[in-house]
């Protein structure tokens, strides 16, 4: 028996990686975009270091001396979850431990996606994290750093000092251009985002103490990330930032939503011929293992995305489709007959038709009855043929504005049209050439036939 599936549309820009403890991004920065509609990650990352004396702060945030050589593991963990294709939202686990370890330190992250281009161009958006501070036992007022393990040489404040570290709380804005790749040539079909922010917090804190930032940019972050398609099911994406303090280095492998990736940190900072005596101050080695669920996909795994490589051009409106599904080998195959037509789901994937001039609908390579297949298969995807919004022909309202519902539904081509969104559960959709804020929304009202959406419209 043959099933349909279609590949989920989701957003258009590239899928972007996990990032070691904040959602998905680039290495430790964010971008403008977030994980579409319920799509789920859970990430493991950690690196090693390896200093030959280790710094010593006093209470005015002054290198006062050197201890013994430390070389250790961390481990940072991190759920993420996107919500309506605007939200991204979740949780990180940077230590787990008792108070002469600095306790257990955690914290929350989200990002709320204010543009984003329908294909490639420019996206917006703002967001947040917030870290519980380390705890030592001591009464002191300590400072999660952006590395992630707790340090009792950050603190809230230093004697003599204007400010402290304070970096539980760290809010940017963010900026990412989509482009399409170099097509053709050596490479093969590629992407490439580049991102720009400010921010303040984990971005813009601890600029005063030498041991923990002798060069930062005072809150500005950014990054660039090469997206390669290896396959249908694979992705790999080589990425460079720099977070405000530290340029790092990484790549990341994407295969049908589980992740792998290597990272190297802070390859900004010098090898001093006696050994590094901050972990803030040397080039670090790392890895990262991440898995996407997609709950509404086979397998619950989430395949990576491109942006879409057609032209604009007009909606193509082929012969009246079919209201339902379908597909199956019968025991005696028949011989495909018929004018050749085209489904539109709202997966944004066309499946191939016949309809005979009887009227006849014949779906599969051996051209099988559409009316002996029923009920056993049906397309995927979403519809708002059944639902009250949709039967009642209420104005829907869409990124801030109201669309009103035309009178007339008609088939379209799917490689001309783009997912931007959902609206109750259903998939909604703009012509490749649309540009925000969109003047026209498609909606699927059932295998193949769909509906325009206008502003304006009541």
């Amino acid at each position: 028996m043959l099933t349909i599936t279609a590949v989920d549309a989701g957003a258009q820009t590239p899928t972007m990686p996990s990032t070691l403890r904040y959602g998905s991004g680039l290495l430790d920065v964010p971008v403008s975009s977030v994980l579409p509609h319920l799509h789920v990650t859970g990430t493991l990352s950690g690196f090693y270091s390896s200093i030959g004396q280790r710094a010593e702060v006093g209470e005015t945030g002054v290198v006062t001396g050197y201890g013994p050589a430390r070389s250790e593991w961390y481990t940072d963990a991190s759920f993420a979850v996107g919500l309506r294709d605007r939200f991204e939202t979740g949780v990180s686990i940077q230590s787990l431990g008792d108070e002469a370890s600095g306790g257990n330190v955690w914290g929350l992250f989200g990002r709320v996606k204010l543009w984003e281009p329908v294909d490639q161009g420019l996206g917006l958006a703002v967001g947040g994290r917030w870290l519980t501070s380390p705890s030592f036992g001591d009464g002191g007022s300590y400072a999660p750093g952006r590395l992630g393990f707790p340090d009792e040489r950050l603190r809230d404040d230093y004697t003599g000092m204007a400010r402290g570290v304070g970096s539980e709380l760290s809010l940017y804005a963010v900026a990412t251009a989509y482009l399409r790749g170099f097509d053709g040539g050596p490479l093969p079909e590629n992407d490439l985002s580049f991102t720009l922010g400010y921010g303040g917090g984990m971005f813009r804190s601890g600029g005063d103490l030498d041991f923990y930032a002798p060069d930062h940019t005072n809150g500005w972050f950014g990054g660039s990330a090469l997206h390669l398609g290896l396959g249908p099911v694979s992705r790999l994406t080589l990425m460079v930032e720099h977070n405000g303090f530290d340029v790092n280095l990484g790549a990341q492998m994407d295969w049908d939503g589980i992740r792998v990736g290597a990272h190297y940190l802070g390859t900004n900072h010098a090898w001093p011929a006696s050994g590094h005596v901050s972990e803030y101050q040397e080039p670090k080695f790392g890895f990262v293992v991440s898995a996407a669920i997609c709950p509404r996909e086979p397998g619950l795994r989430c395949r990576p995305r491109a942006m879409r490589r057609v032209e604009p051009d007009t909606i193509y409106i082929p012969p009246p489709p079919p209201d339902t599904v379908i597909v199956g080998l019968p025991e005696a195959p028949v011989v495909a007959e018929g004018e050749a037509s085209s489904v539109c789901l709202s997966t944004g994937q066309n499946v191939d038709i016949r309809i005979t001039a009887a009227g006849d609908t014949l779906v599969g390579d051996a051209g099988i009855a559409l009316d002996d297949l029923r009920p056993v298969m049906e397309f995927a995807g979403s519809y708002a043929g059944d639902a009250f919004w949709y039967r009642d022909g209420r104005v829907i309202e869409f990124e801030g504005r109201e669309y009103g519902q035309a009178e007339d539904t008609f088939p379209v081509d799917c490689r001309q049209i783009l997912r931007v969104g959902i609206y109750e559960g259903v998939p909604v959709f703009a012509t490749v050439s649309a540009v925000r804020p969109l003047s026209m929304l498609f909606i699927p009202v059932r295998p193949g036939v769909w509906r325009r959406y206008e502003r304006g419209l009541r």
